[in-house]
């Protein structure tokens, strides 16, 4: 059985990936930070679609619990095989220049530090060449790091754009060595991270701009995620893959 970690995993696209991983005959290792029921919520959730699981507690934006979360996940000679670095955060819709130095800290700390982090650890892991088995690596990106999110979240789009270079980067790192590394670019999602940032009417709101006329489901993006992390991607690395409706 594959061996999966999602950061990340207690809730919305996290949940998702989970879940469908579970499906596809992935053992799963489900990080959170705080939310013990949320996390609890998703193994059930594992298990329900006769998956098997393990919670790994953990701030990623943390080294010592980085460190611990993959300890968690290789476990009892299990390895990886997957990793999705999933974990992220927003805050209330302001202009940049509302936005204190506190937020801008937090914001980079566990969208970027916290990103970098996991993928380090990953690629201490995985690669043939370290003992590893190869794999795939999943970046969660967003379509914001193209659009920018003007007068809502452009702190947010500027980690997520950094996602997308580490993605690149990382790829040409690791494609040697029997690991892919790809990204996801969301649009607008139903999840409850929008309820996080003070709007949890967004993705309904402006879903119906996109080409596709709606928001989009955590499903769709977690299918997407489970994909690149399996054989039929086996020729797929550095690839952004916007999962937007079209936007």
């Amino acid at each position: 059985m594959k061996s999966l970690l999602v950061t990340g995993a207690g809730r919305g696209i996290g949940r998702s990936v989970a879940r469908l991983a579970a499906e596809a005959g992935w053992f799963v290792t489900i990080n959170y930070r705080s939310d013990v029921a949320a996390a609890e919520a998703t193994l059930a959730a594992v298990k329900a679609t006769g998956g098997d699981g393990v919670l790994a507690p953990g701030d990623v934006a943390v080294e010592a619990d980085v460190l611990r979360m993959f300890d968690v996940a290789c476990a009892d000679g299990r390895g990886l095989d997957g990793v999705v670095v999933n974990a992220g955060i927003v805050a209330p819709s302001m202009r940049l220049a509302d936005m204190g130095i506190e937020r801008l800290r937090r914001m980079f700390d566990v969208n970027v530090l916290g990103a970098y982090l996991c993928a380090r650890e990953a690629a201490r892991r995985m690669p043939r060449s370290r003992g590893g088995r190869g794999g795939s690596i999943v970046m969660v990106s967003s379509a914001a790091a193209r659009l920018g999110s003007p007068f809502e979240y452009v702190d947010y789009a500027g980690t997520k754009g950094a996602i997308d270079t580490l993605t690149i980067g990382l790829s040409k790192e690791l494609g040697g060595d029997g690991v892919r590394v790809n990204a996801v670019r969301p649009g607008l999602i139903r999840t409850d991270i929008h309820g996080s940032g003070g709007q949890p009417d967004r993705a309904e709101r402006l879903g119906a701009s996109a080409p596709l006329g709606r928001p989009g489901e955590a499903d769709e993006v977690g299918a997407a995620i489970v994909w690149l992390l399996g054989d039929s991607a086996s020729y797929c690395t550095g690839a952004l893959l916007d999962v937007s409706g079209g936007r």
